[in-house]
């Protein structure tokens, strides 16, 4: 007895259901990727607000030893290694960061000023922001601290 023909099996995916895979995935896309990206720049302003509290209080605590401020010559770096330029702290009991100064989240170092100009009794701690140029909006502002 012949044997019945079977309809062939379907193996693949026609062409139309292909485009409309991609005309929702491409739709899906538009609508979320503004809100990842819009969350990546905050996350970067968040961190650097984060990452500049945490070098204040490691200046404070610098402060609280030597009686001022680390000048803006000697930098950041005095709260890792003891100065050796002029004014040498003799109260120097560091280090006050247990790792290296970070760079902010766009890459670059923090710009240190003693005293500042925002600040003149004090000290300017200061991110140039995404576009490393003073001034700016968004994502490009200057973060000043304190």
């Amino acid at each position: 007895m012949p044997r019945p023909v079977r309809a062939r099996a379907r193996r693949a995916f026609t062409l139309l259901e292909v485009l409309v895979v991609l005309v929702v995935i491409a739709l899906l896309a538009a609508l979320v990727a503004p809100q990842i990206l819009g969350r990546v720049s905050q996350a970067r302003e968040t961190s650097a607000a984060a990452q500049m509290e945490l070098l204040g209080v490691a200046l404070d605590s610098y402060r609280l030893d030597v009686g001022r401020y680390p000048t803006t010559e000697q930098g950041l770096r005095a709260l890792r290694e003891r100065p050796t330029r002029a004014p040498v702290p003799p109260g120097w009991r560091g280090p006050y960061l247990r790792k290296e100064v970070p760079p902010d989240p766009w890459g670059r170092p923090y710009e240190y000023r003693a005293p500042g100009r925002k600040n003149p009794d004090g000290y300017d701690l200061v991110t140039l922001g995404r576009d490393g140029a003073s001034g700016g909006e968004g994502e490009d502002a200057d973060l000043v601290v304190p």
